[in-house]
């Protein structure tokens, strides 16, 4: 099993690029708009792999860092989400704005990406919303503080009241994840996120 690539980027193709490592080209899928595909043919880099076997093909896809990587295996374990599909979603999206999606029912940022309908989106936040783990919450911002529920979002309103009462941002902004209710009052979800906290 390849883990990764250290190499230099000698062409590009639609939606991929080869690397040459020990005089082997590799062609490998890469999200449009990644550091990997932007990156000038010469360049050295390290390119993190997922090989996809099927029974007539066997494919590279490749992501600039390991958390880029293991979010796309997330993105492939969901039922009808092939890889082209997650590379889809992947290079419409930055992987900061794809966790924010899942995590605050953002259906219509998922279909932004060419060939993801609603159910396909909403079966994505359905299942990984759970999976997303500490680690990856805190890249998405959650620990350092940063406010990432979308302006006019009533439970931005919720944060701010919680951090009034001396709470954490971080622990304010973790309570009111995990809230199913859509559409609430600020209030209640004051009400709801102190019985999490």
């Amino acid at each position: 099993m390849i883990h990764y690539i250290k190499g230099t980027i000698e062409a590009k193709f639609e939606n991929g690029i080869v690397v040459e490592t020990g005089g082997i080209g590799y062609e490998v899928f890469v999200p449009v708009g990644s550091s990997l595909y932007l990156a000038k043919q010469g360049t050295d880099v390290q390119v993190f792999i997922s090989m996809i076997v099927k029974e007539d093909d066997v494919s590279l896809y490749g992501f600039p860092s390991e958390s880029s990587l293991n979010l796309f295996k997330k993105l492939i374990t969901v039922n009808s989400v092939g890889a082209k599909a997650a590379m889809a979603i992947l290079s419409a999206v930055s992987d900061e704005q794809l966790k924010k999606a899942i995590l605050f029912d953002d259906v219509d940022t998922i279909t932004t990406a060419k060939g993801v309908g609603k159910k396909m989106a909403q079966k994505i936040v359905l299942e990984l919303k759970d999976k997303l783990d500490k680690t990856e919450l805190s890249a998405a911002g959650f620990e350092s503080g940063e406010v990432i529920i979308p302006e006019g979002d009533s439970r931005a309103e919720a944060v701010d009241a919680l951090v009034s009462l001396g709470y954490s941002r971080s622990e304010a902004t973790e309570a009111l994840i995990g809230i199913k209710e859509k559409d609430l009052t600020a209030e209640d979800y004051i009400k709801l996120a102190l019985k999490k906290i």
